[in-house]
């Protein structure tokens, strides 16, 4: 199936649609990135407990200050290893949702794809993508304490801040810029389709966890890839939004002229000047003009 740039506003139906049309037929080039994205942030997981690993427990008989000694260990430890795996886990998946605004972004400009290629033009841009997702999660996080409205108008409005850094390759601060300018006068539809894709993710969050619930010891890896498969579809459709929003921004083709109708002219009989139609007498003899039915 071919897939090429939107030349008009696409709606919010047919942006869900080519969304899945396009997961579907590029699977494993969406789904790669955040499968591997997986595997490394439980392995970073798995080597930050061992680096860090939690104190023994002292006996219920031990004193006072042993067992406050084990508590503040104990959550320090906690804290260390929350920070450092949630840090690493949003570096990684940043690069992958990179990558897959940038594959989404190449099959609609019929380019060729290499995953390689496309994680070295991510990498490149990873400390714009870094900065924004830190003033945007900043900003959307105060927005959303002080009163939820302002958090979402905020999210909206730099909801298109990844593809502006991946596509037209401006920096963190341009990014925000951009996005505020590409969804302007589009709030309502902006809010609905994120809507829609975070409520397709959450409900397909919750029947991937139940699977992965049943495989026991594993569930954690069976949740991984699980979660893999849904990860693609944001950065997917907020790629064509993008590209919709560029469409709606591109001039439309200019109205065709009406045809002015020409002034006829008209020549002097005595001395060949030419002029108006209306013209009763010549403009450079002076004499009556004779006009022939």
């Amino acid at each position: 199936m071919g897939f090429e740039e939107p030349t008009r506003e696409l709606d919010i139906g047919e942006i869900l649609g080519q969304t899945f049309n396009l997961y579907f037929t590029k699977f494993w080039l969406f789904f790669i990135p955040f499968l591997v994205a997986g595997a490394i942030t439980g392995a970073w997981g798995a080597v930050v407990g061992l680096m860090f690993p939690m104190p023994e427990q002292p006996s219920q008989t031990a004193p006072v200050d042993v067992q406050l000694s084990y508590l503040f260990s104990m959550l320090g430890i906690l804290l260390i290893t929350v920070f450092l795996t949630v840090l690493f886990s949003w570096i990684i998946n940043t690069i992958a949702n990179g990558m897959a605004v940038r594959v989404a972004s190449d099959t609609l400009k019929t380019r060729s794809i290499d995953l390689s290629g496309t994680l070295n033009v991510v990498a490149a841009r990873l400390p714009s993508l870094l900065i924004t997702g830190i003033i945007t999660g900043i900003l959307i996080a105060i927005g959303l304490v002080c009163l939820i409205i302002p958090g979402i108008i905020l999210a909206i409005m730099f909801s298109l801040t990844v593809p502006a850094i991946v596509i037209e390759e401006v920096d963190a601060f341009q990014s925000l810029s951009r996005s505020r300018q590409l969804v302007g006068g589009r709030w309502l539809k902006t809010f609905g389709l994120l809507l829609v894709v975070y409520l397709i993710i959450i409900v397909a969050g919750l029947i991937f966890g139940a699977i992965s619930n049943v495989f026991g010891p594993l569930s954690w890896l069976i949740g991984s890839f699980l979660s893999a498969l849904a990860a693609p579809i944001l950065p997917i459709a907020t790629t064509l939004y993008y590209y919709s929003m560029i469409a709606r921004e591109q001039p439309g083709s200019p109205a065709p002229s009406t045809p002015q109708p020409s002034m006829g002219k008209i020549h002097c009989v005595y001395c060949g000047t030419e002029n108006k139609l209306d013209a009763v007498f010549c403009q450079k003899c002076g004499k009556r003009i004779e006009k022939q039915d």
